[in-house]
């Protein structure tokens, strides 16, 4: 239960609808709980005019009956009045009628307060932990898996919405409900009250002891769940995978070993709610017996009337769902307290990436200076960049070149601040980057990642992504300069086609050149290119190139690649391995240098040659 207090803040939000609601609760139980004292009063008087027909009414015993102060000035009402016996009859029935829908029209403005509450609280929690994921940092997406998040963020959410909602509303109305009869049994006959209610500290215990195997289950239900939603994610977002190394039964057959986990440990679940829920109707039924058996005895030795055991045969069927509901109520708030701690430990999870105190908004990017820097993968351990420093004056185009693991993409990221440096730092116009506001800073980047990833949208909307002003006339600029203005205008409905789920439906190169496009519609100061034609062909590479040179003219641009781009005149160019500089200056420096460099470029011209020769002998 203490996990559930993060959601007292949205009970403080809404307090009114809850209080209004408490409010519906108790009045509706109210007018329900005169029902049972009106049909004790009716069968009374049946009774009695049966006795009258009999001519035997003089020896009926006197008996003293409690009743609401309400009921008791309709009786005496009714005792003024003198009305004939079929009038009366019809007259409790209207008033049992009337008393019925004003208790149902009270229920109804209770679902609509309290009911509507969770509603309202449901959405805001969604978006409390969708905007908490925003906040959080790269390193947190590396150990936790989109499945998982989802799953916390759907199905953990909905079950704390069932006690915010249903399960506060019943607690309070058995509650209202058990009071109201408890009082008015006692008040009516303790004695037969103490042996109506006797199974109930059975109840209880039995109550106490199932909750602690619900709540062990659910959490292992929650657990499982959400390793079925990775698994399944997975597997959706990596299809084409599967498919080509024809792996279809074997993920099938994992899918199905975690579903059938998940499923027995469901059924389990169900098998303790099975004989949970029945044992309390039993309990509910053994009450009701009671109150027949010793109600009837009492009755013969003429301590109570007949109405006094109908209207306690109505007070137990009234407890009925209630007292059922316990068990079903203390489920909800056990499954809601597990999945409020599966929230609670992510929303309690800090990002390490923050804004620092004092950070300043950064207006434009003159001069870049990378200061001894080293930097350590904290999840694997990996040192990616060491010693590594770097001038860079506005304007400049620079590019940083290295085999697969050198830490290039590390220089980008750290560039981003979407990771901090272990030691040495990043400063910009000679202020830290930490001394920087993040949204600032990332603001004036356009960034192109090595891994390209397109949203469910149309082309258009992907490619303004990052600068929503951005006119129709912009965003087709962009796309001539990324080379890819011709497809789109190929595509079934141009700039407004709809692109699947990561562009499943466009090819790899595509998909980099939309990448490239989106960042080149981003009015920037630097533009950052993370290895961003590894997928197109020689002729398309050469027409982006053409595109960059006229965009990037008056903008400073880091370029990182595993190629050399001989269409461009760099200021510097930037060799790592291992994540340390092996090799820095223009081009003419590094060929003279006989360096890795060179052996590159040689290697790129023969290939490149050897391409044109098998293109002249096949024209």
């Amino acid at each position: 239960m203490t996990q559930l207090r993060a959601v007292n803040k949205y009970f403080y939000k809404y307090k009114w609808r809850l209080i209004l609601g408490v409010m519906f609760i108790i009045i509706s139980n109210y007018f329900g709980i005169l029902a049972p004292q009106i049909t004790g009063y009716v069968v009374d008087k049946v009774e009695h005019q049966i006795k009258v027909v009999k001519a035997i009414s003089s020896k009926a015993p006197v008996v003293k009956s409690f009743y609401d102060p309400l009921v008791e000035k309709f009786i005496q009402a009714v005792e003024n009045a003198a009305m004939p016996f079929s009038r009366l009859i019809l007259f409790c029935g209207i008033l049992l009628l009337a008393v019925a829908l004003l208790r149902g029209f009270f229920m109804f403005l209770m679902r609509q307060t309290i009911i509507v509450m969770s509603r309202h609280i449901e959405f805001d929690q969604k978006n409390e932990v969708y905007k908490h994921y925003q906040s959080l940092d790269t390193q947190f997406y590396k150990v936790h898996s989109t499945g998982d998040l989802m799953s916390r963020m759907a199905e953990d959410v909905s079950r704390v919405r069932m006690y915010t909602g249903p399960a506060i509303m019943y607690l309070v109305n058995l509650s209202a409900l058990i009071s109201f009869s408890l009082f008015y049994m006692f008040r009516k006959n303790a004695e037969l009250t103490l042996y109506v209610l006797s199974p109930l500290p059975i109840l209880a215990i039995a109550i106490y002891f199932v909750n602690n195997v619900i709540n062990k289950k659910s959490e292992q239900i929650q657990a499982q769940l959400s390793d079925l939603t990775t698994n399944a994610q997975e597997s959706y977002s990596g299809i084409r995978v599967i498919k080509s190394f024809v792996q279809e039964k074997s993920m099938l057959r994992f899918f199905s070993r975690n579903a059938d986990e998940y499923r027995n440990s469901a059924v389990n679940l169900a098998k303790v709610e099975a004989v949970y829920f029945p044992s309390i109707g039993l309990l509910i039924g053994l009450s009701t017996l009671l109150t027949i058996f010793i109600g009837g005895i009492y009755q013969v030795n003429n301590q109570i009337s007949s109405g006094t055991i109908a209207e306690f045969v109505v007070y137990i069927n009234m407890l009925t769902f209630p007292v059922s509901a316990i068990g079903w109520v203390a489920s909800m708030i056990q499954r809601a307290s597990a999945s409020q701690k599966r929230l609670n430990e992510f929303l309690d999870t800090k990002p390490t990436i923050t804004d620092n105190p004092g950070a300043i908004e950064l207006t434009e990017i003159n001069d870049i200076r990378f200061n001894n820097l080293d930097f350590i993968y904290p999840h694997t351990g990996i040192q990616a960049i060491e010693g590594f420093n770097l001038h860079i004056r506005k304007g400049e185009k620079v590019a940083i070149i290295g085999r697969t693991g050198s830490g290039k993409s590390t220089i980008a990221q750290l560039l981003l601040r979407m990771y901090d440096p272990v030691s040495g730092g990043i400063s910009i116009n000679g202020t830290d980057i930490r001394n920087l506001q993040i949204n600032s800073l990332r603001k004036l980047i356009s960034y192109v990642p090595q891994d390209v990833f397109l949203f469910s949208d149309t082309v258009k909307n992907n490619i303004r992504f990052g600068s929503e002003n951005a006119t129709d006339e912009a965003v087709k600029t962009a796309a001539r300069q990324a080379a890819v203005d011709g497809e789109i205008n190929g595509f079934s409905d141009g700039y407004e086609t709809m692109i699947g789920e990561r562009g499943v439906n466009l090819s790899g190169g595509q998909k980099q050149r939309l990448s490239i496009a989106r960042a080149l519609c981003k009015d920037c100061d630097l533009l950052l290119f993370d290895d961003c034609l590894s997928a197109v062909d020689a002729k398309t590479e050469k027409q982006i190139l053409t595109g960059l040179n006229e965009v990037m003219k008056d903008k400073t641009a880091i370029i990182i690649t595993h190629r050399i781009f001989s269409l461009f005149e760099f200021d510097k160019i930037i060799v790592l391995e291992d994540g340390a500089i092996s090799e820095q200056g223009r081009h003419s420096d590094l060929m003279a240098l006989n360096g890795y460099y060179s052996e590159l470029y040689h290697k790129q011209q023969d290939t490149e040659d050897s391409r044109k020769m098998a293109a002249e002998k096949g024209n």
